[in-house]
């Protein structure tokens, strides 16, 4: 819970960092953003301090001589790609991230379409863009790429792509997710500003892994065990300690990629202006940490928690045993197991202590840590779920409220299970967190205790909290937007 990352630090010399790279290549530089330039959650668990828009508070220091430009494949396109995140397609969250940019002052300069070949589906989202007068630009799939550096750096090859025009110094490129082809617009740019006669340059902005951190710090473990669905492994940068004699650490990817840049680079401008993949990126996230004990700490509770998101996901058909393999072999490596998550351990023991209801089935119980490290547990009842159990436990815990008394009458909640039954056709007449949130807002008109207890709602903002089911998904939802960090069993009753 304590803060461990200097923010405004952050933002200040991150911001001086990619001022420096802007000149160095003549004023002019394509930055490939990788992860989420707002919404980054995973950076403000495993870095307590770090605000999830921290990096678009960066960019606003540059913002008067920056430009987005935002990346869509066209196979993503005709396959209709889902961010899972957010439940939208990639063309729907293209137009909802323009309009986020805009609305914070970013000028969004046009949109790419890559990997194209003539899809329909690309020419009709491209018609849908240009009706909303956004410039559309399509760039080619090109055989053999990255491999095939002479055909990539020709005329048939990056030659072939349209040439964004970009008026300002810093052009920013971004998408919704990877494999959108982002490196590919950057490199294309490049290799068609020198056809023009224009300096430009290239760098690359990812948080993670940290570079200057060791290679097993839980931090950098954390985002392996983020990225076990893309199966991508930390590594030590081997061109980094050839060229430096200086450990630096990168990922698998950006190691293989690097001698196709490297060649490249050379071929468009006679030499690569760096040595190493680690050279490329500018994260200075690593120089902002306040209190290492806490960030480890934040990182191996997040290698816990994507441990269990593995399960739960296995448990709906959506990922394999690989990727669960693979984060339990990550805890290993940081020397953690579920039962270093003490809620996990408090909701199994409470749910222990329960005893067998119908049919066999344990009741459903839930814990939470709160800011103080007191542990809260509940379990599932007639009239509550365990997940809006917990919640009223917590709220009372919070504001000093005895927990004898029952801040929503029992007069008032078999109402609202005989609509969800009788008249919405419901299966469950457990009340859901938003539905004991709603209630109380009602009655914290007349009830003082109501009124304390939703006051103490920003509180749970960070906290540790583990369900022994896993949650439909409106509870998901609440728990999200109170900021607790939440894990489950992949029980599905």
């Amino acid at each position: 819970m304590a803060t461990a990352f200097d923010n405004d630090k952050y933002i200040r010399i991150q911001s001086e960092h990619i001022r420096e790279r802007i000149a160095q290549f003549g004023n002019k530089l394509y930055l490939e953003l990788g992860g989420k330039l707002f919404d980054d959650l995973h950076a403000s668990r495993v870095l307590p301090g770090f605000m999830p828009d921290s990096k678009l508070q960066m960019l606003t220091q540059l913002q008067d001589s920056l430009e987005i430009i935002i990346v869509i494949s066209a196979e993503d396109i005709e396959r209709n790609k889902v961010r899972q995140d957010l439940g939208i397609t990639y063309d729907e969250d293209v137009l909802r991230l323009r309009e986020a940019f805009m609305a914070r002052g970013f000028m969004v300069s046009s949109v790419v379409i890559t990997h194209y070949a003539g899809q329909r589906s690309a020419d009709a989202y491209r018609q849908r863009l240009e009706r909303k007068g956004i410039r559309v630009y399509y760039h080619y799939i090109i055989d053999g790429y990255p491999h095939n550096v002479d055909l990539i750096a020709s005329e048939d090859g990056f030659g072939k792509n349209d040439f964004v025009e970009t008026t300002r110094p810093l052009v920013v490129v971004t998408a919704p997710g990877p494999g959108s082809g982002k490196m590919a617009v950057c490199l294309s740019q490049l290799y068609n500003e020198h056809a023009r006669g224009h300096e430009a340059g290239y760098a690359k902005f990812e948080t993670f892994p940290v570079w200057n951190l060791p290679l097993k710090h839980p931090l950098n473990v954390a985002y392996e065990a983020a990225t076990a669905d893309l199966q991508d492994v930390n590594m030590i940068d081997p061109f980094h300690l050839e060229a430096y004699g200086k450990t630096a650490v990168n990922y698998n990817r950006d190691v293989e990629i690097y001698p196709v840049l490297d060649a490249l680079f050379t071929s468009i401008y006679g030499q690569s202006p760096y040595k190493s993949p680690t050279n490329m990126g500018v994260n200075m996230v690593g120089f902002c940490i306040s209190d290492d004990n806490a960030v480890r700490e934040a990182s191996k509770q997040e290698i816990i928690r994507r441990y269990f998101q593995s399960l739960c996901h296995m448990a709906n058909g959506a990922c394999n045993d690989a990727e669960i393999k693979k984060i339990a072999l990550l805890m290993q490596q940081a020397g953690i197991t579920t039962a270093y998550r003490r809620t996990t351990v408090a909701a199994r023991e409470r749910r222990a202590l329960t005893g067998a209801l119908h049919d066999g089935v344990f009741a459903h119980a839930a814990a939470i840590e709160l800011p103080n490290g007191q542990i809260i547990t509940s379990e599932a009842g007639d009239l509550l779920g365990s997940s809006a159990a917990l919640l009223l436990n917590a709220m009372k815990e919070l504001a000093g409220i005895d927990h004898d008394i029952r801040l929503i009458p029992e007069k008032f909640i078999e109402p609202i299970q005989r609509t969800k039954i009788t008249y919405l056709h419901g299966q469950n007449p457990r009340l859901h967190t938003d539905e004991v949130l709603v209630a109380l807002s009602v009655l914290s008109l007349q009830d003082e205790n109501c009124r304390k207890a939703l006051e103490t709602l920003p509180l749970l903002k960070g906290c540790q909290a583990h369900s022994t089911v896993m949650l439909k998904e409106v509870d998901w939802k609440t728990f999200k937007k109170l900021g607790i960090d939440l894990t489950t069993d992949p029980a599905k009753k």
